[in-house]
């Protein structure tokens, strides 16, 4: 006989939530947090962070940072985070002592595009056809297989156009590796699009799964 799915109570009004990475999206989690009756942390290292200003609590110090991990988890019902760049270790420590959404193993996937690309595929969805960029001897062939033009996009860090080169030569894919300085990257070709899609999904939680509110941008391609 299967378990029964473990019961999640509702976070209502009153609790206290926490955010990793303090941006205008956490900015925007904020305000509509407090505007429920929420309290909300936010936890970023930059003095000047936008969610921060508005947060009830603004713990200014390295996402890493153990003591204001087990501060954060203590005083919270639940944490998520702002955007992929986080440690992963770090939504582990928070999961110790309160619930966090996205978990570290999604959150592991999605903040490295070789992992992401190659989890996708793997699983047999469509993608931009692709190869991973792990030294320059590499390139050549790998241009062969997306074609040109391409998008030489460094694997991690790199978000809203940074950390990416558009590359229409073998010479030019060369020098914005070297400008990426030799780490590695994901070379993505060119797909004709019909449309952009802009979906956001739900889960309930479910045993074993924390569940997340997830925002996908997904472009549909003419073929």
């Amino acid at each position: 006989m299967s378990a029964k799915p473990a019961v999640t109570l509702p976070i209502l009004p009153g609790a206290t939530l926490g955010i990793l990475g303090g941006g205008q999206l956490g900015r925007l989690f904020t305000l509509a947090a407090r505007s429920m009756g929420y309290k909300v942390i936010v936890l970023d290292p930059d003095a000047a962070s936008p969610a921060g200003q508005m947060a009830d609590v603004h713990l200014q110090t390295d996402y890493s940072d153990r003591t204001a991990l087990q501060q954060l988890g203590a005083a919270c019902a639940a944490v998520t985070t702002e955007f992929e760049n986080v440690p992963a270790a770090s939504l582990v420590e928070l999961a110790r002592h309160c619930r966090v959404s996205p978990d570290a193993s999604a959150v592991t996937i999605v903040q490295d595009r070789s992992h992401e690309k190659s989890w996708l595929r793997d699983k047999g969805f469509a993608t931009a056809p692709f190869a991973l960029i792990d030294n320059e001897d590499a390139l050549e062939a790998a241009l062969a297989t997306t074609g040109t033009p391409a998008l030489l996009k460094v694997s991690r860090f790199g978000y809203d156009g940074k950390g990416q080169a558009r590359v229409d030569t073998l010479d030019a894919a060369r020098a914005a590796f070297r400008e990426f300085g030799g780490q590695p990257c994901v070379l993505e070709g060119f797909v004709n699009l019909q449309c952009e899609v802009s979906v956001v999904l739900a889960r309930p939680p479910r045993q074993r799964h924390s569940g997340y509110l997830h925002r996908s941008r997904t472009r549909v391609g003419a073929a």
